[in-house]
């Protein structure tokens, strides 16, 4: 019955993008380096949990860093576009524009986007950071146990425990001191081709 389950649970994340076949997705340190953007805000970790809106099941996970530069690690993601450097399923460059394009191509008439944002020291958001660019590509369907793995090895955050579960990820994190926690439902097509089209006309607007 348990591998039943978390066969199932498989088959869920695979349409929201968290069992993609692993690709080879090398940028180069030259564009990692032109691509690198600072937020001006403090450092933080943003969980992202995806959310089937029929069965309210978890679909994908993860994690925005802002350290010494803001990333977004994406294990076994799908949400891929040229111009945004990628290294070891590690997303570099994430602007306002390119954060805002991310989490509204995974709202869409299908799924929500659970969104939770914690203050922390510098020190732990550089140790995310690194422990992300240190993993590498994640294997399918491992997107909230990874992240889950690298969470619990951050000063404050050893009571989250590894699960494979998005949703249960989520819970530990919401139950952490200083969490906010908002929702993003949009109803657009299930499709994230619809919302990556429109993202060169955000960066040209943006003057990116």
């Amino acid at each position: 019955m348990k591998r039943r389950i978390f066969l199932l649970g498989c088959a869920a994340a695979s349409v929201a993008g968290c069992t993609v076949p692993n690709k080879d997705s090398s940028a180069s340190d030259e564009v990692i380096a032109r691509a690198a953007y600072r937020h001006d805000g403090p450092p933080a970790l943003t969980l992202y949990t995806m959310v089937n809106n029929r069965t309210g099941a978890g679909a994908h996970t993860s994690l925005m860093i802002n350290a010494s530069q803001r990333v977004i690690f994406d294990p076994a993601g799908s949400v891929r576009h040229s111009r945004i450097p990628e290294r070891g399923d590690v997303l570099y460059g994430i602007t306002p524009v390119v954060e805002d394009v991310y989490t509204r191509a995974h709202a869409r008439e299908t799924y929500h986007a659970v969104i939770q944002h914690v203050e922390v020291p510098a020190a732990v958001a550089e140790k995310a950071l690194r422990l992300a660019q240190a993993n590498g590509a994640v294997a399918q369907a491992q997107c909230a146990k990874v992240t889950s793995g690298l969470l619990a090895q951050l000063p404050g955050f050893e009571s989250i425990k590894v699960t494979w579960y998005p949703n249960k990820l989520s819970e530990q994190f919401g139950a952490l001191p200083g969490v906010s926690t908002r929702e993003l439902w949009e109803d657009d097509p299930d499709d994230k081709a619809i919302a990556l089209a429109k993202f060169n006309e955000q960066l040209s607007a943006a003057g990116q």
